[in-house]
């Protein structure tokens, strides 16, 4: 059994390692919760320091997880792009008028639904842009329409922005319209439209549109009707490792209250196509590097331990070689396959938009890891010991894009 540096790191990287960062890594090895001074020290790892970080991220990883890494079969459904909201960052919103403006009908929706079921899926994940003539019952139609038509299909839907406007248009407070959302047959909510939970930095990214004392509201209450969310954070462009770590501890508060969150998921901003980036008046880092992304995912994986169990990774923002890399740096999660994925892209990521099941199983086997598949909530469906998923051409031809090409 590991429970100290001493075990599971040489001696002469033991010799090396600044005494503040032992001191902090061995109190988490131990099973005690660090605190944001030094989740900041260890954002700020260079060298040795920097390896034993990764070295005890993943060990916890391992004593947490096992040898095994899950995802889920599941769709996007994006439903509209149309959004009025203006968040400097996001490249999907297009204006009413707009000659690629769209927003799929239900029934359009449901057909979708329908296509993932039969291809396996066991989710879909629903989410759009804030359509300034959506009315007040849409969101409420579409959970109805999907589980009349698919009744074992999980719900998976709507985010804290979304669950803000629709309560502001049926003129209910969040309890009464979370409540009858899940009534309707919502299984559980994404955590997105956190970005950074820090004033400062969200008047940059969307003129603080919605707070993050009003997240943090929806989050809880979403939590209090009984519905699980995921939580994130959107890094690498106006942030500091200050804003990192407070946000890290306030996802970690709620936990504490609420026990709701089913995994944290980082999500780099993708740059090249986000009018934040081109904006000549901010100073915008063209995305996290690639040391801060690994840091991201073990400070991530060693601050939550014993609070949020899982740690995913966003294929979709980062492409399978650095996910290959991040397996044996605290994540145990990839995600969805997603089969249409259009907000990653349309902010300039490169990576596709769909990993199939196959695909994300020759992933985590090429780094001598478990695939397992699960539901929504992480309940383990199959276990891929000697076997392979079933394999499907992807949902939509690609062009280019050939994820097994990018594997060491």
């Amino acid at each position: 059994m590991i429970n100290s540096l001493k075990d599971l790191i040489e001696n002469k990287t033991l010799r090396n390692l600044n005494s503040n960062i032992y001191r902090i890594l061995e109190k988490s090895l131990s099973g005690n919760e660090i605190n944001i001074e030094e989740s900041e020290a260890l954002f700020s790892t260079k060298d040795d320091d920097f390896d034993a970080l990764l070295n005890v991220a993943n060990h916890l990883r391992n004593e947490v997880n096992g040898n095994i890494v899950t995802y889920v079969i599941n769709r996007n459904i994006n439903f509209t792009n149309v959004c009025h909201m203006g968040c400097r960052f996001c490249n999907f919103a297009k204006k009413i008028d707009d000659s690629d403006a769209e927003w799929l009908s239900i029934d359009q929706i449901v057909g979708r639904a329908r296509e993932a079921w039969d291809r396996g899926a066991t989710e879909v994940c629903i989410q759009g842009g804030l359509h300034p003539k959506l009315p007040g019952k849409f969101y409420r139609d579409i959970i109805l329409n999907i589980k009349k038509e698919l009744p074992s299909i999980h719900i998976h839907a709507f985010s804290p922005f979304e669950i803000w406007y629709g309560a502001a248009k049926n003129k209910i407070n969040y309890f009464e319209y979370l409540t009858d959302l899940k009534e309707c047959g919502l299984g559980s909510m994404p955590g997105t439209a956190a970005e950074i939970l820090d004033i400062k930095v969200r008047n940059i990214l969307t003129k603080n549109k919605l707070s993050s004392d009003e997240w943090i509201k929806i989050i809880k209450t979403a939590h209090k009707v009984g519905l699980k969310t995921t939580s994130t954070i959107m890094y690498g462009h106006v942030d500091k490792i200050q804003n990192w770590s407070n946000h890290l501890f306030k996802i970690r508060e709620i936990q504490k209250e609420t026990n709701g969150f089913t995994e944290f998921i980082p999500l780099s901003f993708v740059y090249k196509n986000s009018p934040l980036f081109h904006n000549k008046n901010l100073n915008v880092k063209a995305g996290p590097t690639d040391i801060e992304i690994l840091k991201m995912h073990a400070v991530s994986r060693v601050f939550f331990h014993k609070y949020i169990d899982n740690i995913q990774v966003s294929w979709t923002k980062l492409g399978p070689k650095k996910v290959q890399l991040l397996l044996d740096c605290g994540v145990n999660d990839l995600g969805g396959t997603l089969m249409n994925e259009s907000i990653s892209r349309s902010a300039g990521s490169q990576f596709g938009q769909e990993l199939t099941a196959y695909e994300m199983a020759k992933i985590i086997r090429s780094k001598n890891k478990i695939p397992a598949q699960r539901d929504t909530l992480y309940m383990t469906k199959e276990i891929f010991d000697n076997h392979d998923p079933k394999f499907y051409e992807p949902l939509v031809k690609r062009s280019s894009f050939e994820p097994l090409k990018f594997l060491n």
